[in-house]
């Protein structure tokens, strides 16, 4: 693999840091700089930012809005956003619906969505998990049940993130015989959260937050047109959504960037003439994870490679979605190392930009344990680890 970038990629990175030193708005930047929280506003800010410029949509095909871009300029522009405090684009919509919907979906779909997926016009949310159907999500209880030209939709989906922002949450619905195999009577349709029938209920995390909801539907009738493609073939569909998601879950880019956060913060002498990277045990922490980072960007450089010529991400986006969290899991410990005890004073302000009261130790040292916590769930949503160990045996190994 050829890693030094040719004349015209360098002048595509000179281009990109410019456009994003003179756009980006700085407010932004520092809520994701520091880990602050961000609210929809912000995102759909950059969002159309981007859109207006044309590099929204990176990996979408070029007729429907996409980039064009090689595999190595996607690469810069990943590392670019990332060094720059840009946020990364909402997945719901641009990832991981839009995939399915200018794949599978008909004509008339694609025009009403996906323009406004493109300008954040119009925000998705996930119906896929349940209360007893997450990592068996083939064993969802759902039901989509015909009536004249609808269907009528019953059952609870859970950990719905931003689900009380979204306009639309495309979902798995159970359309065929219940004595049929789990995964060959499912549908993959797209629902108006404003629907009659529809309650989202609040899931409020350890930082006081509400990320996460549980969506309840009761006699919700849904147009048949929503439906994506043929009835009972939606986990067809599923499994290249979740593998575009699985993808982005490994997030290289930011990784580096906190690594080298990791390693500023820790390079910092104390009061005693040293730094926590004099210690050895440290310093080998800090050296094995950026081995780790580096074999993982590599991989992510040839699955680039392999969407840019039209492919879906096959079974390596398992092994970025386990490498990618298992790593970013590993920094937020780093972290937690070198704010110390003063991770331990949780102060819910803190995470606020107008927070202007006496930060408890170093600033942001006092968010690293909220994260840390709540980081935990990324081995296990797109699919848990274990889940992406199996499909690793199955369509890598044989097994």
């Amino acid at each position: 693999m050829d890693i030094d970038f040719s004349p015209e990629e360098l002048a595509f990175q000179l281009e990109a840091r410019e456009f994003l030193k003179t756009k980006l708005p700085a407010n932004i930047a520092n809520k994701v700089k520091k880990g602050l929280h961000m609210v929809k506003d912000d995102f759909v800010t950059w969002q159309k930012i981007l859109a207006e410029k044309g590099w929204a949509a990176v990996n979408w095909p070029v007729e429907h809005g996409g980039t064009g871009w090689t595999s190595t300029e996607k690469y810069i522009w990943s590392d670019e956003c990332a060094a720059a405090g840009a946020p990364d684009v909402v997945s719901f919509g641009m990832k991981m619906v839009a995939p399915v919907i200018y794949s599978y979906g008909n004509e008339e779909q694609k025009q009403r969505f996906l323009p406004d997926i493109l300008n954040s016009n119009v925000w998705w949310c996930q119906g896929y998990s349940e209360p007893n159907a997450g990592s068996d999500l083939a064993s969802l209880k759902t039901t989509a049940v015909q009536d004249g030209d609808d269907y009528i939709i019953n059952g609870t989906k859970t950990w719905t993130t931003m689900g009380h922002f979204a306009d639309w949450v495309f979902c798995l619905v159970r359309t065929g015989a219940a004595d049929a195999k789990n995964q060959s009577s499912i549908s993959f349709v797209l629902v108006d959260m404003k629907t009659p029938g529809i309650t989202v209920s609040p899931i409020y995390l350890l930082d006081e937050q509400r990320e996460v909801n549980e969506v309840h539907f009761d006699n919700v009738r849904v147009p048949i047109a929503n439906r994506i493609g043929e009835e009972n073939k939606g986990w067809t569909y599923a499994k290249v959504l979740l593998t575009h998601e699985r993808t982005g879950i490994a997030r290289v880019s930011w990784s580096k960037q906190a690594l080298l956060s990791v390693k500023a913060k820790a390079s910092q002498v104390s009061e005693s003439g040293e730094s926590l990277m004099d210690n050895a045990i440290f310093a080998n922490k800090v050296a094995e994870l950026e081995i780790d980072l580096l074999a993982l960007e590599y991989t992510e450089l040839r699955t680039l490679a392999a969407v840019s010529t039209g492919k879906a991400p096959g079974p390596e986006s398992s092994i970025l979605k386990i490498k990618g969290s298992e790593i970013a899991q590993m920094i937020d410990e780093l972290k937690m190392e070198v704010a110390a005890n003063y991770s331990l004073p949780f102060i819910p302000e803190q995470f606020s930009e107008d927070f202007d009261g006496t930060y408890i130790g170093p600033e942001g040292a006092a968010n690293t344990a909220p994260l840390y916590f709540n980081h935990r769930k990324t081995t296990i949503y797109g699919g848990s680890n274990e889940v992406q160990k199996n499909i690793i045996c199955k369509a890598v190994l044989g097994l």
